[in-house]
């Protein structure tokens, strides 16, 4: 199958398409700059240079190809709505794949799967018009399928550095937000991208979380990630004002209390994780 992949270069873009070369599917990837460009070739992709906000280009690679994945963050809800709908204008009645995040649940109140009511932080909170849109097209013969990613980890977790070892390198211990006793819905790069390549055959409409099923609290994480860092294990405890001082309005999102299930994935797709011990990773760097 041909594929068009935004987001192609990126930390979740390469496993991707990695998959999907292994997969035998032949992929094309936008690429922003010429060092994009030359990290998807070597991937095996066909770079396509330009970015989000070039509609037409969009439209018009998406119509080339049998199916899009779209990876890549926008910069605002507007360049993701507009992006989207170029994109599944150009495909028709192709697999579109859409990019969201189980952070737009809010907290979950124990173990919860797709259906859960959205209460996201204000940090995601842009996400509902956007996905709102790329479903309804299921109701016009498209084929939208919805990936709300987890929280991730394995390779170079860009994510996990830049909010939680960076702040954690300057003290000499791992932060976490309040007691942390609250859980984390964790998903390995790995098995994200495996996911991806299979909802190239998910139903219209379909929606997915794409998580491991092992929801550790966030201290269990900060211990983790204390031991990979070489702390012996240190952490330290964050108001969640002292988190929004480090880290931003992001902090708001890894104060939350998730669980999630994988279980539709595994009973539609049969995608079935097979990184299971995230605290494991962690604590090795």
């Amino acid at each position: 199958m041909k594929v068009f992949v935004t987001g192609g270069s990126g930390y979740i873009g390469k496993a991707v398409i990695g998959e999907l070369q292994e997969s035998g599917h032949t992929v094309r990837a936008l690429a922003r700059s010429e060092q994009a460009a030359r990290t998807v070739q070597a991937l095996g992709a066909e770079p396509v240079r330009g970015s989000l906000s070039d509609v037409d280009l969009l439209n018009e690679t998406a119509a080339n190809a049998e199916a899009v994945i779209h990876l890549a963050q926008a910069e605002t809800g507007e360049e993701d709505l507009a992006a989207a709908g170029a994109m599944q204008d150009g495909i028709g009645v192709g697999t579109y794949v859409h990019t969201g995040g189980t952070w737009v649940y809010g907290d979950t109140d124990g173990v919860v799967d797709e259906d859960a009511p959205w209460n996201p932080p204000a940090v995601v909170a842009w996400r509902r018009p956007v996905e709102d849109a790329v479903l309804a097209r299921a109701a016009h013969g498209g084929r939208p399928v919805i990936i709300r990613a987890g929280l991730l980890y394995g390779g170079e977790n860009r994510l996990i550095d830049a909010f939680v070892t960076r702040p954690g390198k300057e003290a000499g211990a791992m932060p976490y937000i309040g007691d942390g006793t609250q859980h984390w819905a964790l998903v390995h790069v790995v098995d994200l991208a495996r996911l991806y390549a299979a909802a190239l055959r998910a139903p219209a409409g379909s929606v997915y979380v794409g998580v491991g099923g092992v929801n550790p609290t966030a201290k269990e994480v900060a211990e983790a990630l204390s031991h990979g860092a070489g702390f012996d294990g240190r952490t330290t405890s964050l108001t969640i004002d002292q988190a929004r001082q480090q880290m931003g309005p992001i902090a708001d999102a890894f104060a939350l209390d998730q669980q999630l299930t994988p279980a539709r994935a595994r009973a539609d797709l049969g995608w079935v994780p097979t990184h299971t011990d995230p605290l494991s990773v962690l604590a090795h760097g």
